[in-house]
């Protein structure tokens, strides 16, 4: 009989960590763990997005990067195939969210005119993209990372036109950041033996955990980007909490509130 989607070990993918090591219940125990700690981090950064808390804004990207992380903690939890497509989809729609609000207009084909066509383009690529991940679901991880290359062209692109080192300072950390998550992801994916062989094979909880702070930053830049477009009058600035000379630290935005004309 075929097992079921969603049986436990029914994704074509497996991580490098071992199942079933620290819990009967729990398939890749870290990697569960860590998912949390991406979740609460990710939602941690839009929280202090301050002035720019929307109610409409937010809840419209904080509830699809929530999902997000509540399905990859039951994919790796059971390792099902329900649960590698709802991880991988989630975080599709996530990013097509994203793309829908903040998604420069400077930057948009030609042919879309306005954010409601663009918006309209959005979804049609998104269903279509959703659809195709069912063909061949092993890909679907590799497509969504190389995603990421299409984000550090726009930054490139944008710092070229910024003198603002904080930005700079910024967008720098964001890639170091990325660049050790990737890393950690690909370490997993590929060298799974090295890992495996020296009994250390947790990189992709790493991964989770890095990618957690890389997004951690790239949020303020992106909001920043977006208000330097749609409303410049307000002169956004980056900030650090709790101060610029930590070593770690959390970035926000706060907005200058343009003098009212007579």
């Amino acid at each position: 009989t075929m097992p079921s989607i969603f049986s436990y070990q029914s994704a074509e993918v497996d991580w490098c960590e071992g199942n079933f090591e620290r819990s009967a219940v729990i398939a890749e125990y870290y990697n569960t763990v860590s998912v949390g700690l991406w979740d609460g981090t990710s939602l941690f950064s839009f929280l202090l997005l301050a002035p720019l808390n929307f109610l409409v804004l937010e809840g419209a990207v904080k509830l699809p990067l929530f999902l997000a992380g509540i399905f990859s903690t039951y994919f790796h939890m059971t390792l099902s195939y329900v649960g590698q497509l709802l991880d991988e989809l989630s975080i599709l729609w996530t990013l097509a969210v994203a793309y829908s609000f903040w998604y420069p207009q400077a930057y948009f084909p030609k042919c879309i005119k306005t954010r409601k066509h663009f918006f309209w383009l959005t979804g049609i690529t998104t269903v279509i993209s959703t659809l195709m991940s069912f063909i061949k679901p092993t890909l679907n991880a590799y497509a969504l990372n190389c995603i990421a290359f299409h984000l550090l062209y726009l930054t490139w692109r944008e710092l070229k036109k910024c003198n603002d080192q904080r930005v700079h300072r910024m967008a720098a950390v964001m890639v170091m950041w990325w660049v050790l998550a990737i890393t950690s992801w690909i370490s997993d994916r590929w060298l799974c033996w090295l890992w495996q062989a020296i009994n250390f094979p947790y990189f992709h909880s790493f991964w989770h955990v890095l990618i957690a702070m890389s997004l951690l930053y790239c949020c303020p830049l992106v909001i920043y980007f977006d208000v330097t477009y749609e409303m410049p009058s307000f002169k956004p600035k980056l900030e650090y909490w709790p101060s610029d000379s930590w070593p770690v630290v959390v970035p926000y935005v706060t907005l200058e509130e343009p003098h009212k004309q007579c």
